[in-house]
């Protein structure tokens, strides 16, 4: 935005102001409200206690996922119920709105303890998403659900878009369970290590199917892990059932709801019904 940052709270936290966040955001929120919702309680713990930002961090919670429930349901009149509840998991998991954070920047608006910062906490996912989440809780207690609305739409809709199009990889770990189902080829098991110091974890994960490694992947999470080993699985086994014949790869399809055996060439979510069922958040 060509804003030049600068201490606002007596050094503590050198980097942007709130009035510079309303000013990105372009809502007209209470500077008090906004101040609070950028409270972290580590912040609170070595300042007097002042209220930190976790009640609004419950509000925008509710708030972010009614406007997403309503977009996804109007905006997708023939997914089913299961589709949609994958489709809304992906949009609002942490790892999703700590990324609409960091386009924003906002870990440079956050007031955190020193702890939290010698350890980076301004870009930890947990601490963006649920700032993020106190924004938008802020926002509709100053500016009303209209408002808040809108902020969501200009934040989210094109995480919404993203992930109309990811099809099987809205949940990897769901889709690659779907697949190892309908091939009768046993629930996958998964195999986590973790290395590195408390606050820079590492994972690595590895999956079996029937026995054989086929999949493995590495993450700042033990999910991120596991998510990249499943995707890594579910891509080996449909590329060998591309050798099956056709009759067959029908019957398997046909078997295995709306999971197709290759990965989806439209852009568009597949419109019939699957088994229901939602990824974690």
């Amino acid at each position: 935005m060509g804003v030049v940052s600068r201490p606002w709270d007596g050094g503590v936290n050198a980097g942007k102001g709130p009035a510079e966040l309303r000013h990105v955001l372009g809502v007209a929120t209470m500077p008090a409200s906004l101040d609070r919702a950028l409270t972290h309680r580590s912040y609170a713990y070595e300042n007097a206690n002042p209220p930190t930002n976790e009640r609004l961090e419950f509000l925008g919670d509710s708030v972010l996922g009614l406007v997403v429930t309503d977009t996804l349901f109007r905006g997708y009149p023939n997914l089913p119920e299961g589709q949609l509840a994958k489709l809304r998991a992906a949009v609002v998991q942490m790892g999703a709105l700590a990324e609409v954070a960091r386009e924003l920047d906002l870990g440079s608006y956050v007031k955190l303890g020193r702890g939290e910062q010698v350890t980076g906490g301004r870009n930890k996912s947990s601490i963006l998403a649920d700032t993020l989440e106190a924004v938008i809780g802020a926002v509709y207690i100053d500016c009303g659900l209209p408002e808040a609305s809108a902020l969501v739409h200009r934040l989210f809709d094109p995480v919404i878009a993203r992930a109309a199009r990811l099809g099987a990889g809205l949940d990897w770990k769901t889709s690659l369970q779907e697949l190892t189902a309908g091939h009768m080829l046993g629930v996958p098991e998964y195999v986590v290590e973790e290395s590195g110091p408390d606050h820079q974890k590492s994972f690595h994960a590895i999956v079996k199917v029937g026995g054989r490694v086929l999949g493995s992947g590495q993450g700042r999470s033990k999910k991120m892990a596991e998510q990249q080993a499943a995707e890594a699985a579910w891509n080996a086994i449909t590329a060998e059932a591309a050798d099956v014949p056709a009759a067959a790869e029908t019957d398997l399809a046909a078997g295995n709801g709306d999971l197709r055996l290759e990965p989806p060439e439209s852009p568009e979510l597949p419109g019939s019904p699957e088994p229901p069922g939602s990824p974690e958040r």
